[in-house]
Parts: structure tokens; sequence; C-alpha cells
């Protein structure tokens, strides 16, 4: 039960709240919640390869491989908010697209949802990328995604989640 909220931080993607909650056992207590609109993410198919992006991320100044993700806009659905992303990160159209799951982040801060779709590719465009997105597209067999993930070579949360809905992890 909520009992008091105050944000802290209002931000482009997320906003940052103190609240007072009670707990089971009937105490309150403050904390810090990252509150954020969700997302949703693609395990994307071009006959038996999943696309792959490297993508740099600034937050922790590398690049990572992962799978193409992105955050909901307002009003918009997890399923169309997939559609888009693919075709935006990879400029893949999509054939079929199907929801596998949903996984919360980080759940002892942020109630950031994102819902995790299998798509069969089909004709490949040109990506459309934001200014501020470095992106490289690589295709790889299930057995090469195994090798890199035991390497450590796939270490983003969110793709090894969505490798394991899909039955490639």
């Amino acid at each position: 039960m909520k009992t008091g909220r105050k944000k802290i931080f209002d931000g482009r993607i997320f906003s940052v709240f103190k609240e007072e909650k009670t707990l089971p056992d009937g105490k309150k207590a403050y904390f810090e919640e990252v509150v954020h609109s969700g997302a949703a993410l693609i395990v994307p198919f071009a006959g038996n390869r999943v696309v792959f992006l490297r993508q740099y991320r600034c937050v922790i100044g590398r690049y990572i491989w992962e799978l193409p993700a992105g955050t909901l806009e307002k009003g918009e659905t997890p399923y169309a908010c997939a559609k888009r992303e693919i075709t935006e990160e990879t400029g893949y159209a999509v054939k079929k697209l199907t929801r596998l799951g949903m996984i919360y982040t980080t759940p002892g801060f942020c109630n950031e949802r994102i819902y995790i779709y299998r798509a069969e590719c089909g004709k490949r465009g040109t990506p459309c990328l934001d200014a501020e997105e470095y992106i490289k597209i690589k295709h790889f067999t299930r057995r090469e995604i195994r090798v890199l993930f035991k390497k450590g070579k796939i270490n983003d949360s969110k793709t090894i989640a969505a490798l394991c809905y899909a039955g490639v992890l």
C-alpha cells in the first residue's frame, strides 16, 4: 500500500520517486523507485539465424552484443513497439511476431517491464537509427550464440532472458 510519494527526478526515459510504503508486516519504509514506461525486445530470426546488434552503450562505454529492443512510446502497445523497433534497428520487415513472455529488469528499484517477442523476418531494408545509436548487425546460428554466451561475450541480461524464452540458450 502506498502512503506518500515525491518525484525527485523527471527524465526523458524514466522518472524517480521517493515513496513511503507499507510493508507486509505493517511497518513503513521509504523506497526510491525508477518508474519506466516499459519496453519491447525482439528475438529476430532471418531463416535459421538470429539477428544480433553490436551496439555502443554510452553508460558502460563499450559495444555489446544484444537483441533489438526499445522503449514504449506514450500510448503504444508492446506489440506495436516490437514491430517498430525491429524495422528501425535492423531494417527487416516482420512476417510474423509472437509474444514469448515478459520480464522485470530490476524489480528491487525499478518497475520496468520488457515484453519479449519472436519475429520471423521478411525482406530487409535500411535501418533508421536514432542519432545516438551506433549499431552493426550480425547474424548468428544457435550454436554460435551458445559459444558466445559460454565465453562471456553476451552479457546483456534482457538479451539472455529473451534467448532463454526463445529456446536458443
